[in-house]
């Protein structure tokens, strides 16, 4: 789970894409077996909204059909308004045929009402209804709803091709409203040896954030000979990342020390997009996200050089050997670096130049986060 922002409001995920994806399936074969097999049905959207459910069910509804749209619009921000426009969008002749109503979401039922009154003065032969989502705790009609894919509780919801002033169409999950989030945390990111503990050392004094290091709780259990040092250690010591489930019960523990932070850098964590996506989903469970990744971006053969230097004192034996230093780096660039990805998608990847002196790199990080 995840939140966004859309303008000034906050964003929950609310129901998956893959839980859409069913409901869409499971209105599509209801309806389909409902309707008299030698009848080709039309299907009526309600713009803007129907959009993206109508796209998806016209593609799961296994037979002939036709599709037009209307535009109706009752909606003032994030409430629904009693000042219903005109209808537009029907030229098809209606007379005798089946028409079935696409709605997104039946709240009020003002708008369908609306729809409902003028559909019954064109001789229709049948008129169903259909909506994606239907809130029985505010609507207000006596009409029929045929067919309801979700009931939900009265709570404003964006995504699938709900909007909140014209944002959120494009989000492919249903994302319901929720309260703006108190910490401020940062993903702080690159390759080996780009300075990102050096940095964030830094960073957590002027912000006054918390700097977990997936290294330094490493180096403790190491130190400490627990069983997740050891079997840390072997990873390590190889050259290679250590595995997800590994490092996610250990990061969740360390957030967990301290409820009461400004915010986290995490650094060294994730470092997959599978832990990315975990930490999303924990986060959220608090109410919070990840403000933006922040990435430190060095050449390889500099770093190469960093991390020998940085050997002759670390103690890291996979800091001496240049053959597993390179291997590092390719771990880093097959399974890590997808991240940049993951973040982009997402808005909040901000690459920052990471040559330079301590100041000047800390001087140019500072820039980013007093904008997140």
């Amino acid at each position: 789970m995840k939140i966004t922002k859309l303008h000034d409001l906050y964003f929950k995920q609310f129901i998956s894409s893959n839980e859409l994806s069913d409901i869409v399936k499971t209105l599509a074969k209801k309806i389909k077996a409902d309707l008299p097999k030698n009848e080709v049905p039309l299907f009526i959207g309600i713009l803007n909204g129907c959009f993206v459910f109508t796209a998806d069910f016209l593609r799961e509804f296994k037979g002939d059909c036709e599709i037009s749209f209307v535009k109706l619009s009752s909606y003032k921000g994030i409430t629904s308004s009693e000042n219903v426009e005109e209808l537009i969008g029907i030229n098809e002749n209606l007379t005798n045929r089946t028409v079935v109503i696409l709605e997104d979401i039946i709240d009020t039922g003002t708008t369908l009402q609306k729809i409902y009154e003028i559909f019954k003065t064109k001789n229709i032969k049948e008129l169903k209804i259909a909506t994606l989502f239907y809130k029985p705790d505010v609507y207000r009609k006596e009409l029929p709803i045929n067919y309801i894919g979700k009931s939900i509780k009265d709570t404003f919801i964006v995504g699938y091709g709900l909007d909140y002033k014209g944002y959120g169409r494009n989000l492919s999950a249903i994302y319901q409203l929720t309260n703006q989030p108190k910490m401020t945390n940062i993903v702080l990111f690159g390759p080996p040896g780009a300075g990102k503990g050096t940095q964030a050392d830094l960073l957590k004094e002027k912000y006054n954030l918390v700097h977990i290091s997936t290294g330094d709780v490493f180096r403790f259990n190491i130190k400490n000979k627990t069983e997740l040092g050891l079997l840390a250690k072997t990873y390590m010591d190889n050259g290679n990342l250590v595995p997800d489930e590994v490092t996610i019960n250990m990061l969740k523990a360390e957030v967990e020390k301290n409820t009461t932070a400004n915010g986290f850098i995490f650094d060294g964590f994730p470092r997959t997009q599978s832990q990315a996506e975990a930490l999303d989903a924990f986060l959220s469970e608090k109410n919070e996200r990840i403000n933006g990744m922040v990435a430190l971006e060095v050449p390889e053969d500099l770093l190469v050089e960093r991390i020998l230097e940085r050997g002759k004192t670390s103690g890291r034996t996979d800091d001496t050997d240049e053959s597993k230093i390179r291997n590092r780096f390719n771990e880093y660039n097959t399974k890590t670096a997808i991240l940049k990805d993951f973040y982009q998608n997402q808005g909040n990847y901000y690459g920052v130049n990471g040559v330079g002196s301590i100041d000047e790199i800390t001087q140019r990080l500072s820039k980013v986060f007093d904008k997140l």
